[in-house]
C-alpha cells in the first residue's frame, strides 16, 4: 500500500478470523486511496466528508462526494437515514465503497450507514482528527448517540482499511488535539508502554498497534475489549452532563484520573500508582478536575445507563492484573470519590487551564 511518496508510513495489520486489513500512519498516506479501491474492485465511491473537497484525495472511479458536519449535534440516527437515503440515489451497490473523511463523528455515522446498507458495504476511513486516528476509525465499532446516551445505538462493521494522514493533523487547534491526547493517556493504563516523550507518529502508531491487537482476542466486546473504555464511563457522563462542552478525550482524561482514585479506594492499586494516573493525565496537558457545574449525583445517575452497566455500576479500573471491567461497584464508594475529586469552573477546564492550584482537593484536606 505505501509507494515513495509514504515511504515514511507505518503500517499496523489487524488480523481477524474472517477479515483482514491494514491501519497506514504517516505523512501523505492519503494519496493511497485510489489504490485501496482499485484492490477492493470497487466500481464507484461515496466519500462523506467533514473537510474541504480538496483534502479529500482522488478516488480512481465515479464518485459522489457528500458534506457532513463533525459534532455530537449530527451523530445521530436521523444523520445515518439521510445518508443511506443519498446511497439509493446514486445506486449505491455492494460491489461499490464508502469512504469517510473526517473526525470520529463522521467516521462513526459513515461506519454505521455502511454497516446497514444492503446489510453492509465496504467502508475506507480517512481520519483527520488525532482522537479519530488513534481510536474511532480502528476496530469496527460503529454507533450514534440517543437522547439518554451516547453510543447507544450501533453496529460492529470493519473498515477495510484506515489511512491515517499526520499532515492532517497540522490543520488541528490545540483544543482539538488536546482531545485525541486523552485517548492515547488512557493507554498508559491498559498495556502500553510508557508513551511520554514519544513522538506524535509514534505515539498514535502504538496506541494502534495496542487496538488492533486487542481487537484481535476480543473483537465483540465479550472480555479483553472492555479495557479499552477506560476512562470512558464516567468521561461519557461528563459529556453529556456538560452538554458535551467537555470533550470526548477531555472526559476521558477526567475519568481515567477518577479510575485511578476509584481503584485506589478499592484497594486494588496503591497510592504511588493512583497519583501516577494523575501524573500521566497531567503530562498531556490534560484537565484532571471535575467541573463544578456537574453534580455527582446526576453523573452516577448517567453512569447507570452506560452500556457496560450489566449489573449496578461498572468500570474498567487498575488492579494486581491490569485492567479489567469491574461489576457491581458500590454506589457509596462511587458517590465518596467523586465527592473528593478536585474541581475546577468548566469555562476553565475547556481552555486547557485546569491547573489543580484553583482547585479544592478534599482528598488532601
Amino acid at each position: 500500500m505505501m509507494d515513495e511518496n509514504t515511504a515514511d508510513a507505518a503500517s499496523v495489520p489487524l488480523r481477524l478470523r474472517d477479515h483482514a486489513y491494514d491501519v497506514v500512519i504517516g505523512p501523505g498516506v492519503r494519496t493511497s486511496l485510489a489504490d485501496v479501491i482499485r484492490r477492493l474492485g470497487a466500481g464507484r465511491a461515496v466519500v462523506v466528508s467533514a473537510r474541504p473537497a480538496e483534502w479529500v484525495p482522488d478516488t480512481g472511479v465515479e464518485t459522489l462526494l457528500l458534506p457532513a458536519r463533525d459534532g455530537e449535534q449530527d451523530k445521530t440516527l436521523a444523520t445515518v437515514e439521510g445518508l443511506c437515503g443519498e446511497f439509493v440515489r446514486f445506486g449505491l451497490t455492494r460491489s461499490d465503497v464508502v469512504v469517510s473523511c473526517g473526525g470520529g463523528t463522521t467516521t462513526d455515522v459513515v461506519g454505521l450507514a455502511a454497516a446497514l446498507y444492503h446489510r453492509g458495504v465496504p467502508v475506507v476511513h480517512l481520519p483527520t482528527t488525532l482522537l479519530a486516528q488513534v481510536d474511532a476509525s480502528v476496530g469496527g465499532k460503529t454507533a450514534v448517540n440517543l437522547p439518554a446516551g451516547k453510543n447507544l445505538v450501533g453496529a460492529y462493521w470493519q473498515p477495510s482499511a484506515v489511512l491515517c494522514d499526520t499532515e492532517y493533523l497540522s490543520t488541528l487547534p490545540r483544543r482539538e488535539l488536546l482531545n485525541g491526547l486523552g485517548e492515547i493517556a488512557r493507554c498508559h493504563f491498559i498495556g502500553a508502554a510508557d508513551l511520554r516523550g514519544l513522538s506524535l507518529k509514534e505515539q498514535i502508531t502504538a496506541s494502534v498497534s495496542l487496538k488492533a491487537r486487542i481487537v484481535e482476542t476480543d473483537e465483540r466486546d465479550t472480555g479483553l475489549r472492555h479495557t479499552l473504555n477506560y476512562g470512558h464511563t464516567l468521561g461519557h457522563a461528563l459529556e453529556k452532563a456538560t452538554d458535551f462542552a467537555l470533550r470526548h478525550g477531555e472526559g476521558v482524561a477526567i475519568g481515567t484520573v477518577f479510575a485511578g482514585r476509584l481503584a485506589g479506594a478499592l484497594g486494588r492499586i496503591d497510592q504511588a500508582r493512583v497519583e501516577e494516573h494523575q501524573d500521566v493525565v497531567r503530562y498531556y496537558g490534560l484537565p484532571t478536575a471535575l467541573p463544578v457545574e456537574a453534580e455527582p449525583a446526576a453523573l452516577i445517575d448517567l453512569m447507570r445507563h452506560d452500556k457496560k452497566a450489566m449489573n449496578g455500576l461498572s468500570f474498567v479500573l487498575d488492579g494486581p492484573n491490569g485492567a479489567e471491567l469491574v461489576s457491581d461497584v458500590p454506589h457509596e464508594v462511587v458517590a465518596r470519590v467523586l465527592d473528593r475529586m478536585p474541581r475546577a469552573r468548566l469555562a476553565d477546564l475547556v481552555g486547557g487551564a485546569a491547573l489543580e492550584a484553583s482547585t479544592t482537593d478534599a482528598a488532601q484536606k
